[in-house]
C-alpha cells in the first residue's frame, strides 16, 4: 500500500513537472513570435526593425481611407524601409478618395523610392493612385486607364407611380438638392452637374500629364474613358514596364535599394479598413434582404458597394 501511495505522489508531481516545462515551452515560444515581429515589423511596435522593401496593397473601390493614409505616412517616417511597392488591384472610386491617396503617396515619393505593380486592373482612380509613384509596371494583359469622371443617380419616378407614391418637397432654390432621384433631371440639371464633371475630368487629365511622360494633346487623347492592355499601356506610355513583383523589385534596386532585401507587407490594422468599402453596411443589407453569412462579400462582388458611394464617382464597369 506504500508503494501504491508512493507511485502515486510520484505521478502527480511528474504531472506538475510536465504542466510547467508545457507552460514554459508555450511562454518562450511567444515571447520568440513576439520578438520576431517586432524585428521585422519594429516601426509599427517600437523596436528595431530590420531594412525591408514596404509593400501596400491598394485593392477594392476606393474612398478616403485614413488608415491607409497614416499607413503611409508611418512606411515614409520608417527608417528600415528602403522602398516602396504599391500592389494595385483597382476599378477605381470616387474622386476625392483617389486625391487623397494620390497626396499622401507623393508625399511618400518624396521621401523613399515608390513603384506600382498592377495586377488585374488599375482603372480611374485606381490609375490616378498608380500615377503617383515613380514607376509604374503591370502584367501584359493587366487593365489599365479608364481616364475620366463619371457621376451617376437613378430615376424611380416611374416605379413612385406605379406604386401610387407622391413626393412632396420645399425647397429655397430650384437646383437644391438635384439631381433627385424622385424628379426627372431637367437641362438646368444637367448642365450644372457635367460642369462640375468637366472641372474633375479636366484636373484629372492634368496630373496624367504631369506624371506621365504625354504631351497635353496625348494625355487628352488618351482620357476618353477607354482602357488598354498592359501591353497597349506600355505602347501608349500609361506605364513604364511590364511584369509583376520581381521587376518592381529590380526597379528599386537601380534607384540604390539594396539587393536581396525582404518585401514585408503593411497591413492594415483591422479587417474592414483599408481600401474596400466598410462591411457593416453591406452586412446590414444582407441581413435586411436575408442573405446568410456571406452575404456582405456577396454584395460586394456584383458591385453593390458602389451604390453607397458618395461625391463624384470614376468607376470602370464591370
Amino acid at each position: 500500500m506504500v508503494s501504491r501511495a508512493d507511485d502515486l505522489i510520484d505521478r502527480r508531481n511528474l504531472r506538475r513537472k510536465l504542466t510547467f516545462w508545457r507552460i514554459a515551452a508555450i511562454v518562450i515560444a511567444a515571447i520568440g513570435i513576439a520578438a520576431a515581429s517586432a524585428w521585422i515589423y519594429g516601426d509599427e511596435f517600437g523596436g528595431t526593425a530590420a531594412a525591408h522593401i514596404a509593400k501596400v496593397k491598394i485593392e477594392g473601390t476606393i474612398t478616403e481611407d485614413e488608415e491607409l493614409i497614416e499607413r503611409l505616412d508611418k512606411i515614409g517616417e520608417s527608417t528600415s524601409v528602403k522602398g516602396v511597392i504599391l500592389s494595385i488591384d483597382s476599378p477605381g472610386g470616387t474622386t476625392a478618395g483617389g486625391e487623397a491617396i494620390f497626396e499622401a503617396v507623393r508625399k511618400l515619393a518624396a521621401q523613399k523610392p515608390v513603384v506600382a505593380q498592377v495586377g488585374t486592373l488599375a482603372a480611374s482612380a485606381g490609375y490616378m493612385i498608380a500615377t503617383a509613384s515613380d514607376h509604374i509596371v503591370a502584367r501584359k494583359s493587366s487593365i489599365v486607364g479608364s481616364i475620366g469622371v463619371l457621376v451617376q443617380f437613378p430615376d424611380i419616378t416611374g416605379l413612385m407611380d406605379k406604386l401610387g407614391v407622391k413626393l412632396e418637397e420645399i425647397k429655397s432654390s430650384p437646383l437644391k438638392a438635384e439631381p433627385s432621384p424622385f424628379n426627372p433631371t431637367n437641362d438646368e440639371e444637367r448642365a450644372m452637374i457635367r460642369s462640375m464633371i468637366l472641372d474633375s475630368y479636366d484636373w484629372f487629365v492634368g496630373l496624367v500629364e504631369e506624371r506621365r511622360p504625354l504631351s497635353r494633346e496625348e494625355a487628352l487623347a488618351l482620357a476618353d474613358g477607354s482602357v488598354f492592355t498592359g501591353r497597349q499601356a506600355l505602347e501608349k506610355k500609361l506605364v513604364d514596364g511590364l511584369g509583376g513583383e520581381a521587376e518592381a523589385v529590380k526597379w528599386l534596386s537601380g534607384k540604390g535599394v539594396a539587393a536581396g532585401l525582404k518585401v514585408v507587407e503593411w497591413e492594415a490594422k483591422g479587417s474592414g479598413s483599408g481600401l474596400f468599402f466598410g462591411s457593416s453596411l453591406l452586412q446590414a443589407v444582407a441581413r435586411m434582404l436575408g442573405v446568410p453569412d456571406r452575404g456582405a462579400e456577396l454584395l460586394r462582388e456584383i458591385g453593390a458597394e458602389r451604390l453607397f458611394l458618395d461625391g463624384l464617382v470614376s468607376l470602370w464597369h464591370p
